[in-house]
């Protein structure tokens, strides 16, 4: 009987030291350096560098607190952009919370100057807490501010925002915040 149990463990041990082996170390390493040798850029975060220092990634959000640059939208992610927090608020539609944020949210965006209907972007944390993205229509909407701030035509601005607006095959248009504000700055030093 004592064979029995041996033979019948046996491959059982040996399957799963061969997976953890196979999927636990062959597996990920072997898509570490595809992703390294085909999508270098990517498989590093798609970091922006000015000067050889990382001033952000092309697609993980982060806070623009100068009244200079567009506004990412909210955060739900910790203590706001914070990488290691990402995901949503879990505040459903009933939530004071959540009715308090946003009116605090509206509140600001009118203190800036934005007029109208606001965007729902402008006021809205995404389901990771760090979209790098706008609607044009929230970028738009901060355009007068930042042409007054910086001392812009508010055509120009908008001239910066169709220029940066990419279309999705599969969703709506959007505006890479970190790219316009990058687009924004050279735009100034001319």
């Amino acid at each position: 009987m004592n064979t029995d149990i041996t033979s019948a463990f046996r491959p059982a041990i040996v399957m799963t030291i061969l997976f953890a082996i196979l999927l636990g170390l062959v597996y990920p390493l072997a898509m570490t350096g595809i992703g390294q040798t085909i999508f270098p850029h990517q498989a590093n975060g798609s970091l922006v560098q000015i000067g050889g220092r990382v001033i952000g990634s092309e697609v993980v959000g982060q806070a623009f607190v100068s009244d200079r640059y567009f506004q990412t939208r909210p955060s739900a992610a910790g203590k706001g952009y914070d990488g290691l927090a990402s995901s949503g608020s879990n505040l459903g539609p009933t939530s004071q919370a959540l009715v308090d944020r946003v009116k605090a949210d509206v509140a600001k965006r009118r203190a800036e100057g934005v007029m109208g209907p606001i965007p729902a972007d402008l006021v809205t944390a995404s389901g990771s807490g760090l979209d790098p993205d706008l609607s044009p229509e929230a970028a738009l909407a901060q355009a007068a501010r930042i042409a007054r701030v910086r001392g812009l035509g508010v055509e120009q601005v908008h001239a910066l925002v169709v220029a940066r607006t990419e279309d999705s095959m599969l969703g709506d248009p959007h505006v890479n915040v970190l790219a316009l504000n990058r687009a924004l700055d050279a735009a100034s030093q001319r």
